[in-house]
């Protein structure tokens, strides 16, 4: 691989909430990005940033063998696979996009010698009883198996001024003066500003080697609130006058989550409700070692200055 591959990653899922910060954090260090995605062009939505990168059409629920990946993969030096749903849809499984497709992408990587940077999640643990969380574990330990130069960042709940589907949601509701919780929802979340997350990945991937000693990052902000202290804590961006909570029986908000995985209503899912019930940290936090700096506020502007970096790991040159 030459020294014009090594500065090329390929990232999947680039047009989405994470791929695109992972994208934009990817271009301020002078990398060349290419664009996974189910679309062969950008679409309208699509930022400057964004339509400034190469496109590749690449499906990964529709690429399920390791020849799938031989051509997208030929001329990059690294791929972040940021693809995931929070719900089934037609032609598109949880087992299909959280762990045939990794598999087959990850002995791709491996056999041609590539970094291969796996977003997963927090809070996959025994016992897990949705469809999304187990997919996402299987996908975790085909990737280990694969072998190979791979690397697993767990991030925890993502937030942003201007979000993706579940953060936007989160924002809406912490506006509201009545928040309605399940009663269950006891564990406590790091929520992680997004911006974070995207240049975590950027530096990950470009890094000559990997810092310590352990290829699984989970990453999360300093603050371990419960969902009503988060909504609490967003809803200051707003006012000072505080939300009533609204106590949710947990056996409706159980059937609430089943309801709304066929309605597509809200981000509120069985996954959901099962991680609200237990504590969702990282746990050992590697976002500072990864960053080599604090990470941002949860809730702050989007045009609040970037924490000054006072020394970048040395294993994590970009």
């Amino acid at each position: 691989m030459d020294q014009g591959e090594s500065r090329r990653v390929l990232v999947l899922g680039g047009g989405g909430f994470i791929g695109r910060h992972a994208v934009a954090a990817l271009l301020d260090t002078g990398c060349q990005v290419i664009v996974g995605s189910r679309h062969a062009t950008p679409p309208a939505r699509a930022n400057a940033l964004l339509r400034g990168c190469e496109w590749r059409q690449l499906r990964v629920e529709r690429h399920l063998h390791p020849s799938d990946w031989e051509r997208p993969l030929a001329d990059v030096g690294a791929v972040i696979n940021c693809v995931g749903i929070l719900r089934e849809r037609s032609g598109e499984s949880y087992e299909r996009v959280h762990h045939l497709g990794p598999v087959a992408l990850a002995t791709a990587a491996n056999a041609l010698g590539l970094r291969l940077i796996q977003v997963s999640a927090l809070g996959l643990q025994e016992p897990m009883r949705s469809g999304f969380l187990r997919s996402k574990a299987a996908g975790e330990r085909a990737v280990m198996a694969a072998g190979g130069d791979w690397c697993i960042v767990r991030p925890s709940l993502l937030d942003a001024e201007h979000g993706g589907f579940g953060a936007r949601w989160i924002r809406r509701v912490a506006r509201w003066p009545l928040h309605p919780l399940p009663s269950a929802a006891c564990g406590r979340i790091a929520a992680l500003d997004v911006r974070d997350l995207g240049e975590a990945l950027a530096r990950l991937a470009l890094c000559q080697s990997l810092p310590g000693d352990s290829r699984e990052f989970e990453l999360g902000g300093h603050a371990a609130l419960s969902l009503g202290e988060l909504l609490a804590s967003l809803r200051t961006l707003h006012t000072q006058a505080p939300a009533r909570r609204i106590p949710v029986p947990n056996w409706l908000a159980r059937i609430g989550s089943h309801v709304l995985d066929v309605l597509h209503l809200t981000p509120f899912s069985f996954g959901h409700w099962e991680l609200l019930q237990r504590d969702n940290l990282p746990r050992h936090n590697r976002l500072e070692e990864v960053l080599g700096r604090s990470p941002r506020r949860v809730g702050a502007s989007a045009t609040e200055p970037m924490p000054s970096i006072d020394a970048v790991p040395s294993k994590l040159p970009i």
